[in-house]
């Protein structure tokens, strides 16, 4: 018995004989390339990190003045000469902040790529591959994650003359992959025995291929977000070896105009313009990488994405905007002493 076409379409449109795969739209594919960056968190985020990157670059040359050359204005205030004011011998603070971030951002991205590339190794590998090399793995993850990191690093710098740059980084990239490799596993964990992992398997699928092409794509987010923690945690790290004095001084970094600040009792001496722009450059440093971690957060969570943006109308015609993490009372309902709650979102009237 042949069905007409025609009834095929009555019950389900789409399925007769012309029926054609629906095309994906041009703008909307373009729309979920550029979905994180339309994130204003992150748009924020990468904008104060790229006005970071390129003073870095740009900011030995861009100096007035040379960060350690010696003047006769000795803690002087901001002024048009010297926009960031001066040190107790004279040196332009403006020029030590421009001249110092090279050092910040070159110590946070490299070790954040060193404990990133670590964590992966280790935890994506232990993950899938389970048995003795997941224990094995485990422990070492687990030895390494109890140590005090910041002490460690300490000893380590102190014993190595004049640490450079470079190796600073290294420090403290091989001691902070420890959080984000026990991170990586849990999540291998999780997908191991996926539906698309298990038909790769039995494909014939060889290991790597498997995890470079089937576990990796799902794990970017996880990855991303943890490199993007490891660089704060890097900076902060770097700065505080400079400001308590385990590293060498010589060069300029913002941790070190800290502790000149603060051996010169800058303080006390009310030179607030020798450690206040220091300071608000890692709050505003720190503040920009937490943006893009937060922008993270809601490019790959649904409910974090759609949050603040579901609006509903009240009994006496008022709109309210659903947010996370709050509980909502809608007020004035037609009933008296009647109140709508909602389990999760709170919900606030919409100006």
């Amino acid at each position: 018995m042949t069905i007409p076409t025609s009834s095929i379409e009555q019950v389900i449109p789409g399925q007769g004989s012309m029926a054609q795969p629906e095309e994906p739209r041009p703008g909307r594919s373009r729309r979920q390339r550029f979905l994180f960056v339309r994130n204003k968190k992150a748009a924020t985020g990468l904008v104060i990190l790229a006005g970071y990157t390129i003073v870095g670059v740009i900011g030995p040359w861009v100096a007035p003045y040379d960060p350690s050359a010696r003047g006769n204005d000795l803690v002087q205030g901001p002024s048009a000469a010297h926009w960031f004011g001066t040190t107790h011998l004279g040196q332009d603070v403006f020029s030590q902040i421009l001249v110092g971030t090279r050092s910040v951002m070159l110590v946070g991205f490299l070790a954040g790529a060193i404990a990133t590339v670590l964590s992966v190794l280790i935890g994506v590998t232990a993950g899938y591959l389970g048995g003795k090399t997941d224990d094995s793995l485990s422990m070492l993850t687990n030895v390494v994650l109890v140590i005090p990191a910041v002490p460690l690093m300490i000893i380590i710098t102190s014993v190595l003359n004049n640490a450079s740059d470079m190796l600073v980084a290294l420090v403290i990239g091989l001691t902070s992959w420890s959080w984000n490799a026990r991170v990586l596993r849990a999540q291998t964990l999780s997908l191991r025995r996926r539906d698309f992992v298990e038909a790769s398997r039995a494909s014939g699928e060889s290991t790597w291929r498997i995890i470079v092409f089937e576990l990796m794509p799902n794990l970017t987010a996880v990855i991303a977000s943890g490199f993007v923690g490891t660089v704060i945690f890097a900076v902060l790290s770097e700065i505080t070896l400079a400001f308590i004095g385990v590293v060498s001084n010589s060069g300029w970094n913002w941790g070190t105009i800290l502790f000149w600040a603060q051996g010169q009792q800058a303080l006390g001496q009310d030179a607030w313009w020798w450690f206040v722009p220091a300071g608000l450059a890692i709050a505003l440093l720190g503040t920009s990488l937490s943006l893009i971690n937060f922008g993270i957060d809601e490019f790959v969570s649904p409910r974090l994405r759609s949050a603040g943006k579901t609006k509903l109308r009240t009994a006496s015609g008022r709109t309210v905007r659903m947010r996370i993490g709050f509980t909502p009372v809608l007020e004035n309902s037609p009933l008296p002493k009647t109140h709508a709650v909602v389990a999760t979102p709170v919900m606030r009237e919409a100006k």
